[in-house]
């Protein structure tokens, strides 16, 4: 077997099998090409590599520049990667190499206020070269904030959502559906993105389209975003993905359950979900220090 051929069994067998993201099944892919080399391999060389050939592997990566957390994910993919080969020699779902993973610190997401969102959205629109792509920026990034959506999932909608009602069934991560509620405001602006746009939308056409018709990217997305927040003064952190964190901040800080929150943001476990106290905590805090007058005279809290 040819590693073109190994390596086009993976990228199927994540696409098809586990159902990934294109994101995730090509870095996944580009792993296992790196981990493979420019040899021709077999599984059966693969399913017998050692903690040692793992460890080397991953020292090369370490020389070549990579950080701890690029490490921590690339160790990942390769656990998976050998796991798939070891099925595919005959030998069962087999445990790979043991090797522990670099640490990595959890960082706390930053979200933007609702203030900031609102803005953001409104930024787009008046940013965009044409009315129709300006209503289709904003709608997409209030599904972000008003619904929490990622990004993926927003721009994954096809004209067999409408009309939009009170709640959306959404796709997630692999394959799981949630739904999730629809504010009056986020509706609203895909109707208007819809009366402004010169595309048709048919049941199996993307809800969202380019400029040339065809399904819109993240990328374009995540531009016009970037603009918006230059212009707003807003930090580098305020991405689209900011707008899902603060859709989960904001709803935690109204008294919103954990485990409401975990449905909605359609988290597999609810210590993904937990991460969202600890911001809740962090912007309670940056408010007691930008208002309290002892705080703000002395710093010595009262």
């Amino acid at each position: 077997m040819t590693r073109a051929d190994i390596l086009k069994a993976w990228g199927a067998y994540l696409a098809q099998g586990r159902r990934r993201s294109p994101h995730t099944v090509r870095a996944y892919v580009a792993t296992a090409a790196r981990l493979i080399g420019q040899d021709d391999m077999s599984w059966d060389r693969l399913a017998r590599l050692t903690t040692t050939d793992l460890r080397r592997h991953l020292a090369d990566r370490r020389e070549a520049g990579i950080g701890n957390s690029s490490a921590a994910r690339e160790l990942s993919a390769l656990r998976a990667f050998l796991i798939f080969a070891r099925e595919q020699a005959g030998m069962g779902e087999s445990a790979p190499p043991r090797l522990r993973g670099p640490r990595v610190k959890k960082g706390l997401p930053r979200p933007v206020t609702p203030d900031e969102a609102v803005n953001l959205a409104l930024a787009v629109e008046e940013d965009a070269s044409e009315p129709w792509i300006g209503a289709r920026d904003r709608a997409v990034l209030l599904l972000l904030y008003g619904a929490g959506l990622r990004i993926a999932e927003a721009l994954s909608l096809t004209g067999a959502v409408l009309p939009l009602g009170e709640t959306l069934v959404v796709t997630g991560k692999g394959g799981k559906q949630r739904v999730v509620p629809l504010l009056p405001v986020v509706r609203d602006g895909v109707a208007d993105y819809l009366a402004k746009s010169p595309w048709g939308c048919g049941r199996g056409d993307p809800l969202f389209r380019g400029a040339k018709g065809g399904p819109l990217s993240q990328g374009m997305v995540q531009k016009a975003m970037a603009r918006a927040r230059v212009s707003l003064g807003l930090p580098p952190a305020a991405t689209p993905h900011a707008l899902r964190h603060s859709f989960a901040t904001h709803l935690l800080g109204a008294g919103a359950d954990l485990r409401s929150l975990q449905e909605l943001l359609g988290h597999a476990s609810l210590g993904s979900t937990q991460i969202y106290t600890q911001v809740d905590a962090a912007t309670l805090l940056d408010v007691y220090r930008n208002a309290h007058p002892r705080e703000n005279a002395d710093n010595t809290p009262t």
